[in-house]
């Protein structure tokens, strides 16, 4: 497939809205623990249904694209999520959260499956790494207008009679004494608004390479073999795991052990994690074009985990802002990681694709065990589990060996493909 602009900016136009509805369950789980009366163990139920939907979906999901072709999977998997939001707007009792979650999250899986290699092959392999970094920056500004939507919503639903139709609309439709779902039906509305873009967008034909496609049962027992593939399987699925139990956690932690509100100095906490992580980004895309992609991961690595370390044990005034500059150093991890993935093992890219996806379901099952430990023995204690999960993507810098180096500044193509 030729090098496309337009592809690459549909491709971000999806991160952005996928961010701008996954990223909001930090923020809010304080407000599902109080409406639904649960425990941290329950309440990290709510993003393992979201997160375990990868692990279900992403290698269908490559199958799915080959078979029905981009646009219709895309279209398709934002009318999932759609239901699954208008269905807890409606609905909105903690089984059915979870069944919302699970629906989002699937069709969450199944486009990043779909956008992923998409990226890497519009954009040019050479250049993923920086594409990938991009789309982490697009990311980042959604995960963090996110919170902020939400912290609007709950603090101006009571005062809504005359200020805009939006909110004197939602005033009327969500409950006096759970107005954070009224995020539901913001999430409606956007999935909705893509959706229209993408249907009467003309959409590229993308013609996958052999190597690019979802593959065969023996593909993915030829990969399954590899030990490599096995160690990035595992650096996504602890990658994900730092992010989502940093950003689950995060506004809990600050209530519980600092007093902080959640619709507010949580929220924004959160909400800074996020933009923290864009504007690392933005220093990852050019950091990448003078270093080696390892380099940059182990220096952000050792970062984050500094960062964790005061974020849990320093007094309230530096803890606020200590947990949202973990995400400074997290941010350049998951397109370091990838590019890295699949720039060391050239075949099968679309199998190896559904393989890496599979792994965030690390989202679903390390705030699981979190919340498990914190029930026992705190939730500080629980949030030690990250040092094992950043420690883990740190030591990805000290092993991995690509067979293509990210490109910089001075080199020619034929430098960064190993001989």
């Amino acid at each position: 497939m030729k090098r496309s602009k337009y592809l690459v900016g549909i491709v971000l136009a999806i991160f952005f809205v996928l961010s701008f509805v996954t990223n909001i369950l930090g923020p809010i789980i304080p407000d599902m623990i109080q409406s639904f009366h649960l425990s941290l163990f329950a309440a990290a139920l709510l993003p393992f249904a979201f997160f375990i939907a990868y692990g279900v979906f992403s290698i269908p999901a490559g199958f799915m694209v080959e078979r029905w072709g981009e646009k219709r999977v895309i279209l398709g998997m934002f009318a999932v999520a759609l239901a699954g939001s208008l269905l807890f707007a409606w609905l909105h009792i903690y089984p059915v959260a979870m069944i919302s979650l699970f629906l989002i999250g699937s069709s969450m899986a199944a486009l990043q499956v779909a956008i992923n290699p998409l990226l890497r092959v519009a954009g040019g392999e050479e250049h993923f790494a920086f594409n990938s970094a991009f789309a982490q920056l697009v990311f980042g500004i959604a995960s963090f207008i996110s919170p902020q939507v939400y912290s609007y919503f709950v603090s101006n639903l009571e005062q809504a009679p005359g200020k805009n139709i939006l909110l004197s609309t939602l005033n009327a439709i969500v409950p006096a004494t759970m107005r954070w779902i009224s995020m539901y039906w913001i999430f409606a509305i956007v999935i909705a608004a893509i959706m229209g873009v993408l249907a009467f967008s003309r959409f590229p034909a993308v013609e996958r390479k052999e190597d690019e496609a979802a593959g065969t049962a023996g593909m993915y027992r030829y990969l399954l073999r590899k030990p490599i593939v096995w160690l990035f399987f595992f650096s996504v699925f602890f990658y994900v795991g730092s992010e989502q139990g940093t950003a689950n956690w995060m506004s809990e932690f600050l209530w519980k052990y600092h007093g902080f509100d959640p619709h507010t100095t949580g929220a924004s906490a959160v909400g800074w994690f996020w933009g923290l992580m864009t504007i690392g980004c933005f220093a990852g895309m050019i950091l990448l074009k003078f270093f080696d992609s390892r380099r940059i991961l182990a220096a952000f690595g050792i970062g984050a985990l500094a960062c964790l370390s005061v974020a849990l044990f320093a007094p309230a005034s530096v803890s606020r802002f200590a947990f949202p500059c973990v995400g400074l150093f997290a941010s350049v991890m998951w397109p370091i990681i990838m590019s890295l993935a699949l720039n060391s093992v050239l075949e099968y890219q679309g199998a190896f694709a559904g393989i890496l996806c599979s792994g965030i379901m690390g989202g679903a099952i390390l705030p699981l065990i979190t919340g498990r430990i914190a029930d026992s023995f705190g939730l500080r204690t629980g949030m030690c589990l990250l040092y094992v999960t950043f420690g883990w993507v740190f030591a990805v810098s000290l092993w991995a060996k690509p067979l293509i180096t990210n490109q910089r500044f001075g080199e020619d193509k034929t430098a960064n493909r190993a001989a």
